[in-house]
């Protein structure tokens, strides 16, 4: 039940910003998602986090660590225009699932806000409509790189519910 009561209150809190500018609204629906990421682990074990629930390699802790990849290519890349390369960062999305023998939910999750930070700093003095161009496959404006990391988000919050159902059901 309290999930529900987290779900509750975020929803709740979106209407606030119902007439703000768009620019605020794509914050405020980016940071729906990004709370969602922060109490998926909760009640969780470590071994939990890592175990895999479907056929592919997916499990919950790289999925986080994806979302972390993903906002990172985005702000980090996309607009501030440092290469993955720089940045330390793995290549492909596919990679960006893969878990390391020392990654754990605390590191996986401060690697997560971490990028979060990062990712309203980038954007903070922008407006929507700046072009960016530090991604590989050309210029774009901020516009759609908020509603490309917003889908992104949704639909891997998604995945991330199913797998936190899975595991408390198979414990």
């Amino acid at each position: 039940m309290a999930e529900l009561d987290v779900w509750w209150e975020v929803l709740v809190g979106s209407f606030d910003v119902l007439l703000d500018d768009e620019h605020a609204q794509l914050d405020a629906f980016v940071e729906e998602y990004r709370s969602a990421v922060e109490v998926v682990f909760d009640g969780l074990s470590e071994e939990q986090s890592r175990r895999r629930l479907v056929l592919s390699a997916t499990t919950l802790l790289g999925l986080v660590k994806h979302l972390t990849w993903m906002q990172r290519v985005w702000f980090e890349e996309c607009v501030g225009g440092i290469s993955r390369r720089e940045l330390g960062l793995v290549q492909s999305p596919e990679e960006s699932f893969r878990l390391a023998g020392d990654d754990t939910v605390a590191s996986v999750m401060a690697g997560h806000r971490d990028a979060c930070v990062r990712a309203r700093m980038a954007v903070a003095d922008l407006p929507l409509d700046t072009v960016v161009t530090g991604h590989r496959t050309g210029p774009r404006t901020l516009r759609w790189v908020y509603l490309q990391v917003l889908r992104e988000l949704a639909h891997h919050c998604g995945h991330a519910d199913i797998l936190r159902e899975q595991l408390l059901a198979a414990d």
